[in-house]
């Protein structure tokens, strides 16, 4: 069996890569390796795989790439490339977001439903919901998103519903809730929080820190794209939460902890495009899927601080 992956190089694709390879799949990767985050840091999410006489690499833009050849090959296609960032989605910056989100994901769509692809699994994202009234968020709450992002994430999930309905195609798509662990990108708060935070630096905490998150594991974000392969339902979206909401202002003790170093805050006003809360109601992926998020907040940051320790001091 081969599978496409969209975005192969970053956080989430590099990790479902491998695991894809350790399970006896043929991966086609798929990266344009964007200027979003340093080069280097994908080159070493990437380095290891191309080992792998199972992978094959394709450093392209999607609205570029010959797809039909690639599709007519491959049994499944993940697509997780994005242009991702709330707070950069904003004025001349939205042009980027709408190639990257929408239209690329519209180009591999229209590809797809010439072929015989079994499923085709869409990386969503909880932006859509943005300010959401309800609290946990089902998958048929409101969806409000709060940022030019959220919009192009959305946009891109109403295009899998349509190509579903009028054409047949056996989409799922699934709305990651605040994935972190090894590997995570440097634009995120962990990251930058334990890296700050490290070199005696100022963290940035943006509003008052009672900022809830649902923090969804990596390990568990990729178990859930496994159970979406084997179980997930065509033309239905699941939320993939980590089961650990919990405000920002409490996750600092925790990196402090495991870094056994103080933080120096530095409050500043909330970001155009953060929402207050999200929190996911996930009973719908363990009735259909069977996921179970499996990894507590602790152990998961412990995971990504061993990672950054070898990232920076290679």
């Amino acid at each position: 069996m081969t599978c496409i992956v969209t975005g192969a190089a970053g956080f989430i694709g590099s990790h479902l890569c491998r695991r894809l390879l350790k399970k006896g799949f043929s991966v086609i990767g798929i990266d344009s390796f964007t200027d979003f985050y340093p080069k280097w840091i994908k080159n070493k999410n990437i380095l290891p795989l191309m080992r792998d006489k199972k992978f094959e690499f394709i450093a392209e833009d999607i609205n570029s790439v010959g797809l039909t050849k690639l599709l007519n090959r491959s049994d499944y296609v993940f697509h997780l490339a994005a242009q991702a960032g709330v707070r950069t989605s904003w004025g001349h910056n939205f042009s980027v977001y709408t190639k990257n989100n929408i239209e690329a994901t519209q180009k591999l769509l229209e590809a797809v439903k010439d072929t015989k692809i079994k499923k085709f699994i869409y990386a969503s994202s909880s932006s859509v919901y943005g300010l959401c009234p309800e609290l946990p968020i089902s998958e048929t709450s409101p969806l409000y998103p709060f940022s030019p992002y959220g919009v192009t994430k959305l946009a891109a999930e109403h295009l899998c519903y349509l190509y579903y309905k009028n054409f047949g195609l056996p989409l799922v798509s699934l709305r990651f809730f605040t994935v972190y662990g090894p590997g995570q990108r440097p634009d995120m708060a962990f990251h930058k929080f334990f890296k700050t935070i490290a070199e005696g630096e100022q963290i940035s905490i943006f509003g008052d820190g009672k900022q809830t998150r649902d923090f969804t594991f990596i390990d568990d974000i990729i178990e859930a794209n496994f159970a979406s392969l084997e179980n997930g339902k065509p033309g239905e979206t699941y939320n993939i939460g980590g089961g650990t909401r919990k405000k920002l202002e409490d996750i600092i003790p925790i990196i402090e902890k495991i870094c056994d170093k103080k933080a120096e805050i530095n409050w500043e006003e909330k970001q155009k495009g953060d929402v207050l809360h999200t929190f996911a109601n996930i009973e719908k992926a363990r009735k259909d899927l069977n996921y179970s998020p499996k990894t507590q907040i602790e152990d998961g940051l412990k995971e990504e601080w061993t990672w950054l320790r070898l990232l920076y001091s290679s």
